[in-house]
């Protein structure tokens, strides 16, 4: 498997595992799903997306993208997904290893992530490890697909 930067003939796989995540509702924020012309709008918007490739199968993805504008703009965001029957075979762990190394790339100097959801200890446990620092707890801020209110973490690590 390797990490490598999306091509179009990719959209509709990264489609599919974006709007997995999303329909779970219980890691990314946004309720509205992708179809391909919002999904290859939103891909491209962003200013990169990598993709974890098993000879030619998707099997995950990631979005980095600023996080904020002027005097913030050298911290980056960052967003992660991996199929859900892949997941624990520490492709999310390979995605965000290559998305520290594009966002030193591209000239950001943070990479921070604003709503790990409390609950989510595999992703928590894994930025942990990989040096992250937790910056306090938000209460309730982030409303589960079943309406229930988590906790949201907000994480920085500097590139």
């Amino acid at each position: 498997m390797i990490i490598r930067e999306y091509n179009p003939s990719d959209i509709l796989k990264m489609i599919a595992i974006w709007n997995e995540v999303v329909e779970e509702g219980i890691a990314f924020p946004q309720e509205d799903l992708l179809d391909a012309e919002t999904g290859a709008e939103f891909f491209a918007s962003q200013s990169y997306c990598g993709v974890a490739d098993n000879d030619g199968d998707i099997l995950g993805l990631y979005i980095l993208h600023p996080n904020n504008v002027g005097r913030c703009g050298h911290i980056c965001n960052a967003s992660y997904a991996v199929l859900s029957e892949m997941r624990g075979n520490h492709i999310g762990e390979q995605l965000v290893l290559d998305s520290l190394r594009i966002g030193k790339e591209l000239g950001f100097s943070v990479l921070q992530f604003n709503a790990v959801v409390e609950t989510n200890i595999q992703a928590r446990h894994l930025y942990e490890r990989l040096g992250f620092t937790q910056l306090g707890t938000i209460p309730r801020g982030f409303r589960m697909k079943d309406g229930h209110y988590e906790n949201i973490c907000p994480y920085y690590l500097e590139l």
